[in-house]
């Protein structure tokens, strides 16, 4: 993600951004809450089409998890 998307990644409650690490670790709170916090605010930023990206960022990840574990955010 470009420079932009890990300041707004910084902003959301319950997230710790390590640009050294180029990974935002959940803090605390509901991880799936945190994800929809972070979905949210590129949403603000980017428009409705960061969904969509967001969604095909992690789609490989999704595949492993149960349907009640995906953020609702992240729902097809």
């Amino acid at each position: 993600i470009g420079p932009l998307a890990w300041s707004e990644a910084g902003k959301v409650q319950g997230l710790r951004v390590d640009r050294a690490r180029r990974e935002v670790v959940l803090t605390n709170g509901d991880p799936k809450e945190g994800v929809n916090r972070l979905v949210g605010q590129y949403e603000r930023l980017f428009g409705r089409a960061s969904h969509e990206v967001c969604r095909e960022a992690v789609a490989s990840m999704l595949a492993n998890l149960q349907p009640s574990e995906i953020p609702s955010s992240l729902r097809a």
